[in-house]
């Protein structure tokens, strides 16, 4: 045990416990009965993230190929899984429904680092190369479909080359090419993705339809004022007006039950968490390391922006769970794995850096 919490980087596990606490909270009122697999979920979570925090980040790079693999036979065996609102996203194991889109997020990270630390993102040939590793990824979640953690991998790879030192005009020709075929998206997009787009720019499109979800997500908001109504009280998440409120729309149920204070904190925490990810990047000197470090604090930096926009109304409605917050044991289980590794390339960094000031041994 002594070994656990030896450098122990609680700038790392504290968050944890905060933003378990609040999802605990919330989920514990609702008759659905979420509470106990919620804590069963965080349970197993605390204990990966200890299990992972003890293995050496080093491991990876050599495992990287195998894990690649793993990752697309992870994301092909989906098709072959239960259909859920026209959706195939999830697979059943032992009866318990799995993610596999959440779960090959670490897998993507490990193998985008390891193809980055031995070739350089500055230069264009390696940056589409790069690109081309993540590509089957993408095309198999949105072949789900699912636009969100689509754009999640996207960004990913996005994240790892532009904290790398992507040369200037280089990203503004990404940004320019994104911008001109995006357009052309459109024609690849499912109905009822088309319809949360139209319904984006104006809710009150089809308020009973696809507008639905923003529409009471806006409404739970603006209810919870300062201090919220309380825990239980929430009428748009109790009185099941706000879908999903357990997952996709659980900000919004926070706000609503514990107002503006609440999401404060809540923000607070993951604020704490990124800052703590980079400042431990800007302190490890290994390629690997560094770019481990900033795949995972892209994932976390586009999940927490893109479902908190959401559930504001300032971005599109995708269903992007918010880390450690949303009920769900892919998301929990993903996220506790990279912060895992976060936690051992955290501790390493602080045993190279007391082995760099200790005396030489006298001869």
């Amino acid at each position: 045990m002594a070994k656990i919490f030896r450098d122990f980087d609680w700038l790392i596990f504290l968050p944890i416990i905060i933003l378990a606490g609040f999802s605990l909270s919330l989920l514990a009122t609702p008759p659905e009965g979420f509470f106990n697999s919620q804590l069963i979920f965080f349970i197993i979570g605390v204990g990966l993230f200890f299990v992972v925090s003890q293995i050496d980040w080093q491991i990876y790079k050599s495992l990287a190929i195998i894990l690649y693999f793993i990752a697309l036979i992870l994301l092909i065996i989906t098709f072959f899984g239960p259909q859920v609102r026209g959706a195939t996203r999830w697979i059943e194991i032992f009866g318990v429904r799995w993610q596999p889109s959440e779960l090959v997020k670490p897998l993507i990270i490990i193998s985008l680092a390891s193809f980055f630390s031995n070739r350089s993102p500055k230069e264009l040939k390696n940056l589409f190369l790069g690109l081309l590793l993540v590509l089957p990824m993408g095309l198999l979640t949105f072949r789900q479909p699912d636009l969100g953690n689509t754009v999640i991998i996207i960004g990913i790879w996005l994240g790892v080359v532009y904290g790398a030192g992507l040369p200037f005009f280089y990203g503004l020709a990404i940004m320019l090419t994104f911008i001109l075929i995006l357009p052309l998206g459109w024609f690849f997009l499912k109905n009822y993705q088309k319809l949360r787009l139209v319904t984006f720019l104006n809710p009150f499109f089809d308020p009973a339809g696809a507008g639905y979800n923003s529409i009471q997500s806006m409404i739970a908001v603006g209810s919870g004022q300062l201090f919220g109504r309380g825990l239980g009280q929430g009428s748009q998440s109790h009185l099941l007006f706000l879908p999903e409120y357990h997952t996709d729309f659980i900000f919004a149920s926070l706000i609503e039950e514990l107002g503006f204070i609440g999401g404060i904190i809540v923000i607070a925490a993951y604020a704490v968490l990124l800052y703590r990810i980079l400042q431990i990047t800007r302190e490890t000197k290994d390629l690997f390391a560094v770019f481990l470090l900033l795949g995972i604090f892209s994932q976390l930096l586009l999940h927490i922006f893109v479902n908190i926009g959401m559930n504001l109304g300032f971005l599109p409605i995708t269903g992007i769970t918010l880390p450690l917050l949303s009920y769900g044991g892919s998301s929990i289980l993903s996220t506790m794995i990279l912060l895992g590794i976060v936690s051992n390339i955290s501790k390493s960094r602080t045993m190279h850096r007391a082995i760099d000031i200790l005396p030489p041994a006298n001869v």
